[in-house]
């Protein structure tokens, strides 16, 4: 639980009235700044608060005997969005926790130094992203806190720095997957054009729920952002982390219907690879079905 000066803090920056006589002796110790005040209390490196009043989440995190107030609006986000995938905290467990061994293979150490080599030795921080997807692909599809600590060790930062990374881009997993991690596009255009129904079907036919990963371990059904394929909507990505590393891909599968999906889906599960890209039997790539009606002429002749 917070200490009372913390939870006083975190009431005046939301605007809520005192609501103890503890809290009420705490006002009379914080300072008049409503986002920083000295907080002896506050012995954790770290605590989150998350008010649902107006769906607000509050990070209080001390710094150098004061404490710091960072809101973030999540009205759309955290607390009420239908898509949203991504877990804001941890919980230690037998197969993720700090004290479980955790080191990159010999063959991907040999990638963690080709990547550190595009860096200033006083930079090796920015390696931080293409080591956790490494990483993540290592480990069958998801990040243990181990291996955000490992990372840490290797580029000379405090965990912490790879925790809030590995946190705020959601395409890092940081709980078990299928070894096909089917992900629907939940971005406007693809919603628009059936990516609910995509998911629906997707469900039902797997027997999960969202996030949840089959008994065989084979699928796992999550949600992203945008992919850039608009044009293609719906549509979704695969994630295959069946080989490995070395045998990872990441495919596209476009302009889905609910019987199509289940279709590529059967087809993953007996070994075989679908064709990537649109699925739509009349349309080329990104070109509209039929072929193209403008723009016959090879445009490179004209230059």
């Amino acid at each position: 639980m917070l200490p009372p000066a913390a939870r006083l803090a975190a009431r005046r920056l939301l605007g809520l009235a005192t609501s103890s006589a503890s809290e009420s002796a705490a006002a009379r110790r914080l300072s008049r700044s409503p986002v920083s005040a000295p907080l002896p209390l506050l012995q954790m490196p770290l605590y989150l608060l998350a008010v649902r009043r107006r769906s607000f989440a509050v990070l209080i995190s001390p710094s150098g005997g004061n404490v710091s107030l960072q809101i973030s609006y999540a009205a759309a986000g955290c607390f009420s969005r239908l898509f949203s995938t991504a877990l804001n905290y941890h919980l230690d467990s037998p197969e993720n926790n700090p004290d479980m061994p955790w080191e990159f293979t010999e063959a991907n150490m040999k990638k963690v130094n080709e990547i550190l080599s595009h860096y200033p030795s006083n930079y090796k921080q920015s390696g931080i992203i293409p080591m956790l997807d490494l990483a993540q692909q290592q480990h069958g599809g998801w990040v243990p806190v181990a291996a955000m600590n490992a990372i840490a060790k290797i580029v000379e930062v405090a965990p912490i720095r790879v925790y809030e990374v590995a946190t705020f881009y959601t395409m890092f997993n940081r709980t078990k997957v299928g070894k096909y991690h089917l992900l629907v596009c939940g971005t406007t255009p693809c919603m628009i054009r059936g990516s609910r129904e995509i998911e629906e079907a997707l469900l039902e036919h797997l027997g999960v729920k969202r996030n949840e990963v089959t008994s065989d371990g084979l699928f796992s059904v999550g949600e992203m952002e945008c992919m850039g394929c608009c044009v293609n909507a719906p549509m979704i990505a695969v994630a295959d982390y069946s080989k490995g590393s070395e045998g990872y891909t990441y495919n596209y599968y476009e302009d889905l219907t609910p019987k199509r999906v289940v279709e590529i889906v059967e087809m993953l599960k007996r070994g075989e690879t679908p064709p990537r890209g649109t699925q739509h039997p009349e349309r080329k790539n990104c070109g509209p079905a039929g072929g193209n009606t403008t723009l016959h002429a090879d445009m490179r002749r004209q230059w």
